[in-house]
């Protein structure tokens, strides 16, 4: 696997190594010794995958907080997203930042969001299913989020969304000193 890091510290583009012959492709996914030597979270107590049937189906942005606080690795296994996310760490130099990256089934690429950062994302094709590797389990009391068009920060959107919860609708506009400081 190859790994690069992106504008925000800990945020990562994992891009696979593929071998291939006549009986298709093989890939390396996921190794925690891989992860940990790049400083990525490598313990994997809980994996989810999302399947999503319309183009324009939004979630996020979402995010643990506390001793819940998880990182996540995102993978298209069938389809196409535009995934942002969003650095929430108070200490950190890019606190604020948001940065967006595409990934498909195709170009078999993941990103990984670090401890302190929120991530939502729009599928970009039809029948898109994600993959994801978190650090925590799910701790419904520990649950965060941003709405898409919060105005902190001036998100940027390849289309409006076709399908989006009430939930993600709802939360309130950001503000920072509602961050858990640890």
């Amino acid at each position: 696997m190859r790994f690069t890091e992106l504008e925000l510290p800990g945020v990562w583009l994992i891009e696979p190594v593929v071998h291939s012959d006549e009986r298709g492709a093989f890939r390396r996914h996921f190794c925690s010794q891989e992860f940990a030597a790049h400083g990525l979270a490598s313990d994997v107590p809980q994996c989810n995958i999302s399947e999503n049937s319309h183009l324009g189906t939004l979630r996020g942005f979402h995010y643990q907080e506390g001793r819940s606080a998880e990182a996540r690795t995102l993978s298209c296994m069938t389809g196409a997203l535009y995934d942002i996310v969003v650095d929430l760490r108070p200490d950190s130099s890019t606190f604020m930042r948001w940065i967006s990256v595409s990934i498909s089934s195709e170009d078999r690429h993941s990103i990984h969001v670090p401890v302190g950062c929120a991530n939502g994302w729009i599928t970009i094709a039809p029948n898109t299913i994600v993959h994801y590797y978190m650090s925590q389990v799910y701790d419904p009391a520990s649950v965060r989020g941003i709405r898409y068009n919060d105005p902190a920060f001036d998100f940027r959107w390849p289309m409006e969304p076709a399908v989006i919860t009430e939930k993600d609708l709802s939360y309130p506009n950001f503000e920072p000193a509602s961050l858990n400081q640890p």
